[in-house]
């Protein structure tokens, strides 16, 4: 049985198939001749270097027993998961090279959206980070979006709050740390 269509979710559709003609013991060759189509076909979307077209999908899901559009719905979530990634490597963020990736060691930072994810960013950066990441991110992020964004941050560190003062010459109210 194919797997529902929300946990594989970004998966290319080829993969899915692969795994499902090897569950149900068919060859690729046999199984694309079945369908009328050619066995180079089949095979290039088992390894992910083709995509599935509507015609195919109708052709598979008729073939596997299940919905004709199971394998387009596939094609089209794994197409916004790749413009996802390609558009996350293309927007803008700080100059990486003034930031260590250590400072992130729990992601990738070539994989962050610096946009998305900016209170988190400052607030980690303003704790953990040195003199040059603190300056960059002040940089990157204009000094009015830092001290927005600052404002309602827990601060779980003294050195935040000390931070703070020294790059942005703002004194916190610390009355709220140990609440």
């Amino acid at each position: 049985m194919l797997p529902e269509i929300i946990k594989v979710k970004g998966v290319h559709p080829g993969a899915i198939l692969s795994r499902e003609l090897k569950r149900r013991g068919m060859e690729s060759k046999q199984f694309a001749l079945s369908l009328g189509e050619y066995p180079q076909t089949i095979n290039a979307i088992n390894k992910g270097r083709r995509g599935i077209n509507p015609a195919l999908s109708i052709k598979l899901g008729r073939a596997l027993d299940t919905d004709e559009e199971y394998f387009m719905l596939l094609q089209a979530y794994y197409e916004v998961e790749e413009k996802r990634k390609e558009l996350l490597k293309n927007q803008a963020k700080p100059d990486l090279k003034k930031i260590r990736p250590i400072l992130f060691w729990d992601t990738d930072i070539n994989l962050i959206n610096w946009q998305k994810q900016k209170k988190a960013i400052i607030r980690r950066v303003f704790e953990r980070g040195n003199d040059m990441e603190i300056k960059e991110i002040i940089s990157f992020y204009g000094k009015e979006t830092v001290e927005k964004e600052l404002k309602g941050i827990f601060r779980f560190l003294p050195i935040f709050a000390e931070n703070v003062e020294k790059y942005l010459g703002i004194k916190l109210n610390l009355e709220h740390e140990n609440k």
